[in-house]
């Protein structure tokens, strides 16, 4: 069996060099075709309020078509995602800087027991979706009277 000297110091540099990949991969965006920086994910900004009859959710989706923007309720989650397209109409060339994101977006919520899906609306007007909830009935316990 071989001995190996322990150095804190090696170990404190795995660490430094670890955590820098981690917050490269996590906050630098991506290379994408001919060099050009793309930023990798996006996600829309939500606010999710509560109202006296329901509850509501306020995403900001600037610059998605409407016909590109699905709202489903599946298992008692909300899903609302869709896909922000690429304007076509410059050429790539000519950009100094692109930081506005395009490609698909997902965003789920749980909802509460015994929302009823059927009742739930999303209106889209000036780049924010609106998605109103009603909240579920809430069931009073039957007294039943001891004779």
């Amino acid at each position: 069996m071989e001995l190996i000297r322990w150095t804190p110091q090696r170990n404190a540099w795995r660490m430094h060099n670890r955590m820098n990949r981690i917050l490269d991969d996590f906050f630098a965006p991506a290379l994408g075709t001919n060099d050009e920086l793309t930023v990798r994910n996006w996600n829309p900004s939500a606010d999710v309020y509560e109202e006296d009859t329901h509850y509501v959710i306020k995403a900001e989706l600037p610059g998605v078509d409407k016909k590109d923007i699905h709202v489903d309720v599946e298992n008692n989650v909300l899903i609302l995602k869709g896909e922000r397209t690429e304007d076509k109409e410059l050429k790539e060339e000519n950009y100094f800087r692109r930081e506005m994101a395009s490609g698909k977006f997902q965003r789920s919520f749980a909802l509460p027991e015994g929302v009823d899906a059927d009742n739930i609306k999303a209106d889209y007007n000036d780049g924010v979706i609106k998605i109103t909830i009603p909240k579920p009935e809430t069931k009073q316990p039957k007294i039943i009277a001891v004779q």
